[in-house]
């Protein structure tokens, strides 16, 4: 063979080589590893595990695919957190408050923090365009979507997420259609928030005219979705699907359908299953019956989805790259991550609500040029949020024309701008005393630029009372308002000679009011009006001296109030305070001139299990102490408990108590869970007809033991009361009837 044929040859084999080699796709995209993560609630915190072992074996990830809470565990991962940091997330997020839309109580604005008065379920019907209307989910995950951002703030103007430092996609149900929906451009936090919104729990999320809910619905171990959008894949699916439930826990209706929907989810991940390869990996924590709603136990699923991958070792090292190659991922994901937002150039406010931008700019502590903090941004929509008027409040980080800069989007409540609440109160004596007490509340929000509001109270029971208010802002900043009032009362007043009850009034009163006044911070509010109004005082029952009473009323009012309570229904810290003082002066119709002093004081304690309640009521006339209508009454829980509620009455009263209450038990740390505890109460008070009368040495000594409950339309009370003279008293207590009792 001569040199020119072998030279030929050689050339042609090398030319054959290289076109095969251009025929065969690149090791790295044939071998492409991708993690295909499945829904599962609290359970999902074991993908962090799994992730771990990964990331210790040198397993290389080139994708990751999620369902629900695996998204959400996907997309932080795919957002550039590592499994070390990913466990720092999950072990730092509150998440019993996660799940709570309300904002912290010092958020509030003095307003807001009294709308919850009488109605301690913060549920509400909504009123639009002349129909009621509903939530779209219990939770509409406002603080839950600030964590996310948080955590993901490093990509937040990425809008491919093949951008991202690991290329990510999440699945998600339509609502409209019923469609699998697989997520893989826009922004990366409302994927997540879309891919775990499960329906009647959490709203659904609107993006690219589809109504996005938990994609669990549609393909819950998303094998398929993984296949059809990276092609020729190696995969590492973890399940960490919903078991079935035994049949000793199918008790319920709840149990049954929350059973019929797992199986459904079940089925759809056993064809998942079936479509993967031998050269794939399976992996299905042991996580036994641990519940989806048992996000307490996250660290604990962490460590269950570790050693479950141990189990499949072998097959996943057959899957790792070499140090070199690991490292060099890990340094190109970290060069992919283009790190938080440092100083905005901007902050703007978008909003779809009929209030001005103006007044959510006013609670904005975040400005342009200053280095950006995400605990003030993060305060920021809570108080934003904590205005009543949106059903989320977010930010992203966008870069524009304008430069880089945060864009704040406050979306009106769809179910608005009118909203129903109601309250049911429980008052039983055992004695034949039993009252229910039924509360209503009416409140027409965002009526102008400024945010009026009018509000509507109805109480229905022994005691009936019609409040109607307009509130008018004056300013952007809703410090200054007006506030013209409508108030109707009606209620049984007991009369004493001494000791003894000589007759029994049905009080009618009506005023109309003037109020003019100002919010002071988030933490109280001083009013001053005039007020006309007239006291109608029937005889029910009682002795042939007691008259029919009609008198016109009229004067002059100031009234201050200040709350740094954390929490209404059971506080822990902070103090309540709230007095009114009252000139009824002939000039503005009054009967006759006279002053009336009202205040009510409460402060609260807290040390481990133990709360301390230390409060105080009291009620002083001049120049009316013969004036029915100045009368308070003592006597029930927490107000000498050991005589019956309204047991005694007079124009000026004093009643002070410390209460000591401890919590009993461990939490469970479920959305549901219902705490108890034990208290018990001393109290020193009385009445007196005469302001030369009042006198320390006339107090009367009751106390109480009692349980409480805090249920899901309010705390409930059993207890005993107990007085000085052996005077003994059983209360059972639910809901709103109480709601100022431990205030």
């Amino acid at each position: 063979m001569s040199r020119i044929a072998c030279a030929t040859i050689i050339v042609s084999l090398l030319w054959a080589a290289v076109a095969a080699a251009d025929e065969v796709p690149a090791t790295g995209e044939r071998e492409r590893i991708v993690v295909v993560l499945s829904g599962g609630g609290a359970r999902g915190a074991a993908h962090v595990g799994v992730l771990r072992l990964l990331d210790e074996l040198c397993v290389p990830v080139d994708a990751v695919v999620g369902t629900s809470m695996g998204a959400v565990v996907g997309g932080l991962y795919a957002a550039g957190l590592e499994p070390d940091a990913l466990e720092a997330v999950i072990r730092g997020i509150d998440w019993n408050d996660a799940f709570v839309d309300n904002p912290r109580r010092s958020q509030l604005t003095y307003r807001r923090k009294r709308d919850d008065d009488g109605f301690l379920v913060p549920f509400e019907v909504g009123v639009r365009d002349g129909s009621l209307r509903l939530p779209a989910g219990l939770v509409q995950a406002q603080k839950l979507a600030l964590y996310l951002r948080e955590n993901a703030i490093a990509v937040s103007t990425v809008d491919d997420f093949d951008d991202l430092p690991t290329p990510y996609r999440a699945v998600a149900a339509d609502l409209y259609t019923g469609e699998t929906v697989v997520m893989g451009t826009g922004d990366v936090v409302t994927a997540m928030q879309a891919s775990m919104s499960a329906p009647g729990v959490f709203a659904p999320i609107e993006r690219e005219s589809r109504l996005l809910v938990d994609g669990g619905l549609a393909m819950n171990l998303p094998v398929e979705a993984a296949r059809e959008t990276f092609g020729k894949t190696r995969i590492i699916a973890v399940d960490v699907g919903f078991p079935l439930l035994p049949p000793e826990q199918l008790g319920s209706a709840v149990s049954i359908a929350d059973q019929a929907l797992s199986i459904l989810i079940t089925r759809e991940t056993q064809r998942q299953r079936e479509q993967l390869d031998s050269g794939d990996v399976y992996i299905k924590p042991e996580l036994g019956l641990l519940a989806s709603t048992a996000f307490d136990r996250t660290l604990e699923a962490i460590e269950i989805g570790y050693d479950t991958a141990q189990s499949q070792r072998e097959a996943l090292q057959a899957l790792a790259a070499s140090p070199a190659v690991c490292q060099a991922r890990r340094d190109t994901r970290a060069a992919r991550v283009a790190g938080p937002p440092k100083i905005p150039e901007f902050v703007r406010v978008e909003t779809d609500a009929d209030v001005s931008p103006r007044v959510i700019e006013t609670r904005l502590g975040t400005q342009p040029g200053a280095p950006l903090s995400i605990e003030q941004l993060r305060d920021d929509l809570g108080r934003i949020y904590g205005l009543g008027l949106f059903e989320r409040v977010g930010y992203q980080w966008v870069e524009s024309d304008d430069g880089a800069g945060i864009v704040i989007d406050a979306q009106a409540k769809s179910w608005g701008p009118g909203y129903l609440r109601f309250g049911l109160g429980v008052e039983e004596d055992f004695e034949g005393s039993g009252n229910i007490v039924i509360s209503a509340r009416y409140l027409r929000t965002a009526i102008n630029r400024l945010g009026a509001e009018w509000r509507n109270d109805a109480t229905f029971g022994t005691r009936f009372a019609f409040e109607s208010e307009f509130y008018q802002p004056l300013d952007f900043n809703l410090r200054y308002f007006v506030a013209p009032q409508l108030t109707l009362e009606q209620r049984n007043i007991d009369v004493f000679e001494g000791d003894d009850r000589i007759g029994r009034y049905r009080l009618s009163t009506g005023e109309l009011g003037l109020f003019a006044g100002r919010e002071i911070s988030n933490w109280g509010e001083v009013r001053l009006g005039i007020f006309r109004g007239s006291v109608n005082a029937r005889v029910k029952i009682g002795a042939p001296t007691l008259e029919n009473i009609d008198v016109d009323t009229g004067g002059y009012r100031a009234s201050f109030g200040f709350d740094t309570l954390d929490d209404t229904v059971l506080p822990t810290t902070g103090t309540r305070f709230e007095t009114r003082l009252d000139f009824e002066r002939a000039g503005l119709g009054a009967a006759r001139n006279y002053e009336q002093l009202i205040g009510s004081w409460a402060n609260f304690n807290t040390w481990g299990r133990y709360t301390l309640l230390l409060g105080a009521d009291f009620t002083t006339t001049d120049d009316a102490d013969d004036l029915v209508q100045a009368f308070t009454e003592l006597g029930g829980f927490l107000n000498l408990s050991g005589l019956d509620t309204g047991a005694i009455s007079g124009p000026h009263c004093f009643v002070g108590r410390a209460v000591l209450q401890r919590r009993l038990g461990e939490s469970g740390g479920g959305v549901f869970d219902l705490p108890w505890y034990l208290g018990a109460s001393l109290e020193a008070g009385n009445v007196w007809p005469t302001r030369d009368d009042v006198s320390a040495n006339d107090l009367i000594m009751n106390g109480s033991i009692y349980a409480r409950l805090d249920t899901l339309i309010g705390p409930m009370f059993l207890g005993t009361g107990f007085g000085e003279n052996g005077e003994t008293t059983v209360y059972l207590f639910l809901g709103a009837a109480i709601t100022n009792t431990l205030r």
